[in-house]
């Protein structure tokens, strides 16, 4: 009895020990038109021993002539500021490829090529193996979508990844597997933000849970995608919504608004915030990951995904780092 008592001690031991030394590599992702990344990017970056940056360098979208074009280009930058791999990632609507004849998908295809290896190369970047392309795809788009993945490897011959955003990881049989290398699970942005709601729309444990209900069937390879931004839902006087991306409780504590709850903000005068004309009494609703809400989304998918994986956090800013420390990151 003593022997078969220890025996178990010991293999609950091992199983623990080997759960906690299951570290999971870092890297970041870094999503602004103009490339400038300071001290505090590089301090993160190189203390975490990230290896890779994503590198959103254009979205594609349907213009007024009802064609797909780019759009948000990034200016060429000083790759040297990291030592690091580049991925190039290219955003692209779902409307894009909606009804899209398969000959303009295949010209689609080659001048994101072009043009992808343009920027890089004005940016002291002359060789990259990866391509990512990341896209709310729909059953509607599927078809079309998965032909611009084939035609992009094709025409780049490089390894082509693409996001995975939640709703398409549970209905997987109607969204379909994209024909990818690899993919990237979006573990944030679990609910509309312009919908009303109590819960925290970027992160929410108990949607996130029920999404990845069947994770672990999910045919394709994938890392871990993790927010550490925040953004400001904007109400007006008809209770219609607007988004703030990027928006911080800190630009809010001054005398252009009142705090009338916790993360809740009014406007107490006309004026522009990122961009956005408010009206006096427009109402901000600012919400925000914090490092809690952090570990307890990592401590329930390193329990919940059985195979190994890396984690890219979205993404590398200052103004969203200085929240973490390092310790709350690795």
């Amino acid at each position: 009895m003593k022997i078969r008592i220890f025996y178990f001690l010991f293999c609950v031991l091992f199983l623990f020990s080997c759960r906690k030394e299951n570290k999971h590599s870092v890297n970041f992702y870094y999503w602004k038109s103009k490339v400038a990344i300071g001290e505090t990017e590089k301090k993160y970056f190189t203390q975490l021993h990230s290896q890779k940056l994503y590198i959103r360098v254009f979205d594609v979208d349907k213009t007024t002539e009802n064609a797909p074009s780019p759009i948000a280009k990034i200016d060429s930058f000083n790759s040297a500021v990291l030592q690091t791999e580049y991925i190039p990632v290219i955003f692209i609507t779902n409307r894009t490829v909606e009804n899209l004849p398969k000959a303009n998908i295949t010209q689609l295809a080659q001048r994101i090529h072009q043009l992808t290896d343009q920027i890089l190369s004005q940016s002291g970047i002359s060789g990259y193996n990866e391509i990512q392309l990341d896209c709310d795809w729909t059953p509607s788009t599927r078809e079309n979508y998965f032909f611009l993945i084939k035609e992009l490897k094709s025409v780049s011959k490089k390894k082509l990844s693409c996001t995975l955003r939640l709703h398409q990881i549970k209905y997987k049989d109607k969204t379909g597997i994209p024909p990818v290398d690899k993919g990237y699970l979006m573990c944030y942005a679990t609910s509309d933000p312009t919908e009303k709601s109590d819960r925290n729309t970027i992160l929410n444990m108990d949607l996130l849970k029920d999404y990845l209900s069947t994770i672990n069937s999910y045919p394709l390879a994938f890392d871990v995608a993790l927010p550490l931004y925040s953004w400001g839902i904007v109400t007006n006087h008809l209770g219609k919504i607007r988004l703030i991306n990027g928006l911080t409780t800190e630009e809010l504590e001054n005398k252009k608004f009142v705090k009338i709850s916790e993360n809740k903000y009014k406007s107490t005068e006309d004026q522009f915030l990122h961009s956005l004309y408010l009206n006096k009494d427009f109402t901000i609703d600012v919400e925000t990951i914090s490092p809690k809400l952090l570990a307890e989304a990592k401590e329930y998918l390193s329990i919940k995904i059985n195979k190994p994986y890396d984690i890219v956090y979205y993404h590398l800013d200052n103004s969203f780092l200085q929240h973490f420390t390092l310790e709350d990151l690795q």
